[in-house]
């Protein structure tokens, strides 16, 4: 049985995340606020994150994660979104981490989440960690792209207090391994992120944006760039994913680290 997290639910907010940047001087590590519906949902570079009301988890964690370097920080991400497939995988849903920190079960996504970092010299401050999980939703704004659900993955219907206190348990038991961030730790948790890598290992078709500049754009909107065929390999210093271009013939390709602004997937 997972504690019971006190949790601040809002019936509706312009974002969970706002909220919590706003407050965060007078709230404790591991406040959580949720709301039943924001109106300015953000997602990662740009993204807005829509979500229909009472239907989905869209909630915001703080986190004091001190001892950890900042240049550690991607640990966060790894964490994060190692607990939320903990908590699928107890669902009987198979989900993959589609890099940086998207949630996927096969094709679609089901979670998204955004992670705002302040620094404290070498140290991180604070982090404030929105997600966004699709819950009971089973029809979406078409302009979605592949969304799905826990419900559509499953045929159940779920209770939201309840899920979240049993998610927030799954996220924490994550997190808490970042308050004594040994590099051992932190190697174990790199190597569990890459076992649940969306498309690692196989080649797939991406596009580099790299040559574009462009670091404002929402990821949802196609932009110039060059597609190309690659492979992911793993991640490099500072949470960078590092790819293998496809040569011709049997000749080993050209290995590129990519930022989260320099890369989309083609899916």
């Amino acid at each position: 049985m997972a504690e019971n997290y006190p949790v601040r639910w809002f019936d509706v907010t312009d974002s969970t995340n706002n909220r919590i940047l706003a407050d965060r001087g007078n709230l404790p590590e591991g406040a959580v606020y949720a709301a039943l519906f924001q109106s300015a949902g953000r997602g990662q570079r740009g993204n807005s994150w829509k979500s229909s009301s009472g239907l989905n988890l869209t909630f915001t964690i703080l986190l004091r994660p001190v001892a950890l370097p900042a240049a550690e920080q991607f640990a966060i991400s790894e964490a994060v979104t190692l607990g939320i497939t903990d908590y699928l995988l107890a669902k009987g849903v198979e989900a993959r981490i589609k890099w940086p920190n998207d949630i996927y079960c096969g094709d679609r996504k089901i979670c998204g989440i955004l992670i705002e970092n302040s620094l404290s010299g070498d140290k991180l401050a604070d982090s404030v960690i929105g997600i966004g999980l699709n819950l009971n939703q089973k029809e979406f704004d078409p302009s979605a792209p592949n969304p799905t659900s826990l419900t559509l993955q499953t045929g159940l219907s779920y209770s939201l207090e309840e899920e979240l206190q049993l998610l927030l348990d799954r996220i924490f038991k994550r997190c808490k391994l970042l308050e004594e961030p040994s590099a051992a730790l932190l190697d174990s948790l790199g190597k569990d992120y890459l076992g649940r890598l969306y498309r690692l290992g196989g080649w797939y078709d991406f596009i580099d944006c790299r040559a574009s500049g462009d670091t404002l754009t929402p990821t949802t909107v196609a932009i110039e760039g060059e597609r190309f065929t690659g492979r992911i390999k793993g991640l490099a210093p500072g949470g960078l994913l590092r790819i293998e271009r496809k040569a011709e013939g049997n000749k080993e390709g050209e290995a590129i680290d990519f930022a989260f602004k320099e890369l989309r997937y083609i899916i």
